[in-house]
């Protein structure tokens, strides 16, 4: 998008700043109510209604990873979790009128501070590089710079990305280490950033859980409640990810299962180091401006 094109003033962008303020609001909330033997889904129903009442709503549901998990898990809708001494990242998403913003903090209970520090740290540094012009390789070098002098790694299979309408990955990809070719940034372009870092090897595999679901194609189904469903699904969260727990019809794991069997939707696997690893993460949404950029969720 040319410069002379981008309107920062307009309606989508003050949209993004608004989901932004929300985000930034809640994600502190939140993160003091982890503690040990606070229960997960409390927690993560508190973020979901407390962004519903300051005039937002979720952009996917509240992921709690703990420990080697990385992303996409969320509670089940029975869920009796309760943290313990462990590494926790919250990573919360809301938007308004489709226009979103993306943020992740890391709770450390586990006593390992310096991995906490980190992604923070490389976050920062990748603020500091962005500016129309940067590419994506020169953002993932300044993470990985940071994450290696911390002694530890990036998880590489983890990127940061663009923010659209109704979307909550589009391009740029955002790596967490350089690369030779990358995408270069523009004037208007809507980004998260989150660095990962970790004491394992750096790469994340899919786990067997999944709760969090999205919208794959229109499609049918006679099933009554898988039905149901559809109808909730396509009309209040559109192709944004919903977790299991939001689904209002009767038996809501039966009704996905069909729609996942007919390729209607599509579930996001928990994503995870190796078993004894632990991950966090930082991040931010920001929006590229003609002079650096404008953090939304600050």
């Amino acid at each position: 998008m040319a410069e002379s094109e981008v309107d920062l003033e307009s309606e989508q962008y003050e949209k993004h700043r608004e989901a932004g303020r929300i985000l930034s609001q809640v994600r502190e909330e939140t993160a003091e109510r982890v503690e040990v033997g606070a229960s997960h889904l409390e927690v993560a129903e508190y973020a979901e209604d407390r962004i519903r009442e300051l005039g937002g709503k979720p952009a996917f549901p509240v992921n709690i990873s703990i420990d080697e998990e990385a992303a996409h898990a969320t509670p089940s809708i029975d869920d009796d979790s309760t943290f313990g001494e462990e590494m926790i990242n919250l990573d919360i998403g809301v938007h308004v009128d489709g226009w979103l913003a993306d943020t992740a903090i890391t709770v450390d209970l586990s006593g390992n501070p310096e991995l906490a520090e980190a992604p923070e740290e490389a976050l920062e540094a990748a603020i500091d590089v962005i500016e129309p012009g940067v590419e994506t390789g020169e953002i993932g070098a300044e993470i990985e710079d940071v994450i290696d002098g911390y002694g530890f790694n990036p998880v590489v299979n983890l990127t940061g990305h663009g923010l659209g309408h109704w979307e909550q990955h589009t391009s740029p990809n955002i790596p967490n280490r350089a690369v030779s070719q990358g995408t270069t940034l523009e004037v208007g372009d809507v980004v998260a950033i989150e660095p990962f870092a970790t004491d394992g090897g750096g790469k994340v595999t899919e786990g067997s859980s999944e709760e969090i679901f999205s919208l794959e194609r229109e499609g049918n189904v006679r099933n009554r409640q898988a039905r149901a469903a559809l109808d909730q699904i396509t009309e209040e969260f559109r192709t944004l990810p919903f977790a299991t727990r939001w689904l209002e019809t009767d038996r809501p794991k039966m009704a996905l299962r069909r729609l996942k069997r007919s390729d209607i939707v599509h579930g996001y696997p928990v994503l995870k180091e190796d078993d004894g690893c632990l991950v966090s993460q930082k991040e931010h949404t920001l929006i590229v401006t003609e002079s650096g950029c404008e953090v939304t969720t600050e």
